[in-house]
């Protein structure tokens, strides 16, 4: 099969559009800014899905769902977080279509099916969520509540692309509330860990933590704890959040509980979340100009074997040995496809296993079964072996743990040698410009110098990294007293 896949030294954007399309992961749909998730991407998404429930089940958290729609009054209630998503919200103001006789019978809005209150469509469920958790709390017995929800939500974008930026997307989205600040503070800590761990040894990726500006923190929270990961091209894409919201959802919500001495206290909140962004940075820090690299521990075919025959008999043959094997390898817990269709050539297969990212690919012909071999192939390195069948199923468990090990090395390596320390603003703009990555500049503490230097850069900060070293220095654009330095880069 002809890949045609824009070099990503050319146009890594293109690069990307074109590889989320032909790798069939998703594509555009007939709603503007929102994208219809194709089987073989949802099916990397429900792996991505599988293991964070687990954890947060793990982690004492259990699943509930709330409603799509909250009340505009509601959604008021917490200003600052309204006041933040207010440019992005979808908003439903009438409930019945009718026909408009006059013009073809097509249907026009009814006036007078005019909802009393307007709702929003959710961008983010903290105001019906807390709302709820009023009825739900009365005593420290209560406490802590610690619920996560699977849903969609709506953030009105005007410039979308597949998985990282689309008007709907998917997530989870936890909600937790505690009768002490340290232990929201300790949940908030906590579930950004568990981001970390999960992209780390499941997507391959390094992260760094760290903490938001304040600029950059979300709307009604305290203190947003995140991590952030480059991708090939240089560019930071934040992976994930933890807030920690103090008790500003409490009180506007009016969230109280009565303590042990019997006192009536405001609860602490946390928020935290990931969704199908997580997606784009899978595709953006492995793949290549072959098209995708899959890590083993998030591929939904790990291995796919091959069969090269030129009669029906060879294949009947081909397909009593790869059937036996099949089953040992999915008793090992590794997921596997026979791609035995008639209708393709080896050659096609091979290249669009290969543009599908799965970690490895057995071939097998007549010569390899007289000889008692496969002829194996790694995605990552694009090597090929003949490894004997004796053992195949201990060795393939090797190469899956290797090649999971290895596209965690390479993407740490890149990342570790994309950070450059500055000190001065020429410096700074001249990594930015030549070489990308994280830029470690320190940094007066001000928004307004944050903005500025946005302004003439297009850089943000995208976080105080929670390891930096304390050191006294110069801020590298007022020239001002900064006790460390934070990484800036340009961002998704």
């Amino acid at each position: 099969m002809s890949k045609n896949l824009t070099k990503r030294s050319e146009d890594y954007s293109k690069w990307y559009n074109e590889l989320v399309v032909k790798a069939d992961l998703a594509e555009n749909s007939g709603v503007r800014g929102c994208m219809v998730i194709k089987p073989y991407g949802y099916a990397i998404w429900e792996k991505i899905q599988r293991e964070l429930d687990r954890m947060f089940k793990e982690t004492g958290h259990s699943n509930a769902y709330f409603p799509l729609f909250v009340p505009k009054s509601m959604f008021e209630a917490e200003e600052k977080n309204a006041e933040g998503f207010a440019k992005e919200c979808a908003i439903v103001t009438h409930y019945r279509l009718k026909t408009d006789e006059e013009n073809k019978g097509k249907l026009i809005v009814d006036p007078n099916a005019k909802l009393e209150e307007e709702l929003i469509v959710r961008p983010t469920s903290e105001a019906i969520i807390w709302s709820t958790y009023k009825g739900w709390v009365q005593s420290y017995r209560d406490l802590p509540l610690l619920i996560n929800q699977w849903a969609n939500v709506v953030r009105w974008e005007m410039r979308t692309r597949l998985f990282l930026r689309t008007a709907e997307f998917l997530w989870q989205e936890g909600h937790t509330a505690h009768a002490t600040k340290e232990e929201a503070l300790a949940e908030s800590v906590q579930m950004m860990n568990v981001y970390a761990d999960f992209v780390q040894d499941f997507m391959a990726i390094p992260v760094m933590k760290g903490v938001k500006t304040e600029t950059e923190r979300f709307a009604g929270a305290e203190e947003t704890y995140c991590i952030e990961a480059l991708m090939q091209d240089g560019k930071a894409l934040q992976a994930g959040t933890s807030h920690f919201l103090g008790q500003n959802f409490a009180k506007a919500f009016d969230v109280k509980f009565a303590n042990k001495e019997g006192k009536q206290e405001h609860v602490w909140g946390t928020s935290w979340g990931v969704s199908t962004r997580l997606m784009g940075a899978l595709v953006m820090t492995h793949s290549d100009d072959n098209g995708l690299v899959l890590p083993p521990n998030l591929a939904p075919i790990q291995v796919v074997i091959v069969p090269i025959h030129r009669t029906d008999e060879q294949l009947d043959a081909i397909s009593a040995q790869v059937n036996d094997l099949m089953k040992e390898l999915r008793k090992a817990g590794i997921s596997v496809k026979f791609d035995d269709r008639d209708t393709q050539k080896p050659g096609f297969k091979f290249a669009e296993w290969e543009l599908k990212g799965v970690p490895v690919r057995l071939a097998i012909g007549p010569n390899d079964l007289e000889n008692g071999t496969y002829e194996v192939a790694r995605r990552d390195t694009l090597t090929k072996e003949t490894v004997s069948k004796e053992g195949i199923v201990g060795y393939l468990q090797s190469l899956l743990e290797q090649i999971q090990s290895d596209l965690f090395n390479k993407a740490l390596s890149y990342r570790d040698t994309h950070i450059t320390e500055v000190n001065s603003f020429e410096e700074f703009k001249d990594v930015l410009e030549n070489k990308a990555g994280f830029v470690a500049a320190h940094w007066d503490g001000t928004p307004e110098t944050e903005e500025k230097i946005k302004e003439l850069t297009k850089a943000t900060i995208r976080c105080i990294a929670l390891d930096r070293k304390e050191e006294t220095g110069s801020c590298v654009f007022t020239g001002k007293p900064s006790s460390g330095r934070v990484l800036f880069a340009k961002a998704y």
